[in-house]
């Protein structure tokens, strides 16, 4: 953390006077957003410095090329740090997450998506002027070996944990030939590997990307996939039709278009996409017991069920065995459960009260602002309310005690009243300066609570931490 205040102060000659770590989004890289006088600026401490010089470099070049992404200002002597500009908290996910929620997208949430995708052309065709493609990591393009890694995630991190029983040299002579298929389009196009409404912000309304520091020379179709069947984004048909289209127009503007051949190798990523997300899921959800990992695994199932209303015939046994999962009892066979449903939430006020998509509009909004901040002292700021050193601060304080005995009593009538009326969903959520400590340990600590005493369905969200869990 000094060496990146020292950056800050170097390349704006004003003293750090507040810093926030932000939300890493499951990545290894930490970031932290540094203030001092007006100025704001991201200061990202990486893990490996071959990544960090990729994304240094990618975003020079794709400044020069017109591209929007956030400026690097300074980087450290030893390339393990970096300050970027700062973009804002307006994530698109976060943006259009009433259209994710509601599964009904509003005319507005599909314009943004289909900016984003009216954009993705320029990245890919300029964005590979002139780009030396050693400095991409870990691989300069996308290869027959990256297309294995993949496709062996897949069958060891979910196909073998769901218990279904193959032929593995019959399902690897498939992955062969889906290897080769996948190879016949790579062109001089930057791909960028993780292009998703995660890695988009948004300023002054135009779409900036972000976290391209994976990506390499490939073919154009994965992008285009990633994006449109994002598993848990839940995008209509006609949207996806819709942001496809949008795709095409731009894609003019670079090369020509046949829009036959083009779906017909877009389809072919959407397979190769979904089976690695699968993969992704399993591997957290399975072996990592991160259980909203596996909770995603329905809506990516459902991708692949469409998908195979047309089979792939040119894998037929990959083709049997995806049908066979997808009809899965574990997978399917799950009665409607009736119950209560109360989502808890942890946020920061600054970044709005999270929006309640079921139509209910009740619940509670509790401010933790009037309870001692351990966000005060230099020492509890790398921590968390689900950490043991600002959990025995804030009980050690009894402010919370007393805070969380008066919301018991409150939500527990609520929920009996919920119960006996057979309502199915209750919100309640617990807000403080930067949702970090005290929102955190009050969301964790009702839940619990409620899960103790109720036979109910509980989801906890800790919005600015980008965790969500089932009890």
């Amino acid at each position: 953390m000094d060496k990146l205040k020292q950056l800050f102060e170097e390349y704006t000659g004003q003293k750090v006077n507040d810093a926030e770590e932000l939300n890493s989004s499951g990545s290894n890289r930490r970031y932290f957003r540094l203030k001092g006088g007006n100025i704001s600026i991201i200061g990202v401490i990486g893990t490996n410095r071959d990544e960090n010089n990729a994304f240094v470099s990618l975003s020079a070049h794709f400044l020069s090329k017109g591209i929007k992404v956030p400026k690097v200002l300074a980087v450290s002597e030893d390339r393990m740090r970096y300050i970027q500009e700062d973009l804002g908290d307006d994530q698109l996910y976060n943006v259009v997450s009433q259209g994710r929620e509601s599964g009904e997208y509003s005319s507005y949430e599909c314009r943004l998506l289909c900016h984003a995708m009216e954009m993705l052309p320029k990245l890919q065709f300029k964005g590979a002027e002139g780009l030396d493609w050693s400095v991409c990591y870990p691989e300069p393009a996308f290869n027959e070996r990256m297309i294995l890694f993949d496709l062996n995630y897949f069958k060891y991190c979910f196909l073998k944990a769901t218990g279904l029983e193959f032929n593995e040299v019959r399902l690897q002579d498939d992955f062969e030939r889906l290897k080769f298929d996948l190879m016949q389009d790579m062109g001089e196009t930057f791909m960028y590997r993780d292009f998703q409404a995660r890695n988009v912000m948004m300023k002054d309304g135009e779409p900036y990307f972000i976290d391209f520091q994976g990506g390499r020379r490939g073919p154009i179709y994965y992008d285009v996939a990633s994006f449109i069947w994002q598993a848990k984004s839940r995008y209509p048909e006609n949207l996806r039709k819709e942001m496809i289209q949008t795709y095409l127009r731009a894609l003019k503007g670079f090369t020509e278009v046949n829009e036959e051949h083009f779906n017909e190798r877009l389809r072919l990523f959407v397979l190769f996409r979904t089976l690695q997300v699968l993969g992704a899921y399993g591997f957290r959800g399975y072996f990592e017991k991160k259980p909203h990992f596996l909770a995603s695994v329905p809506y990516a199932l459902s991708n692949l069920r469409r998908l195979l209303q047309k089979p792939f015939e040119d894998y037929p046994y990959l083709n049997e065995i995806l049908t066979k999962l997808t009809t899965m009892s574990q997978f399917n066979n799950i009665a409607e459960d009736k119950r209560l449903e109360v989502k808890v939430f942890s946020f920061a006020y600054k970044k709005g009260i999270p929006v309640d998509t079921t139509g209910n509009g009740g619940g509670y909004v509790f401010d933790c602002r009037a309870i001692n901040n351990p966000g005060k002292y230099e020492h509890y700021r790398q921590f968390t309310g689900l950490d043991k050193e600002v959990i025995t601060f804030l009980e050690d304080d009894g402010g919370v005690t007393k805070f969380l005995n008066n919301v018991y009593e409150l939500v527990d009538n609520h929920v009996k009243c919920f119960i006996e009326r057979k309502f199915t969903h209750l919100q309640v959520c617990f807000g403080c300066t930067g949702g970090q400590h005290r929102s955190v340990y009050c969301a964790e600590h009702l839940a619990q609570h409620l899960a103790d005493r109720f036979d109910i369905k509980i989801t906890v969200s800790h919005r600015e931490l980008d965790i969500e869990k089932i009890l």
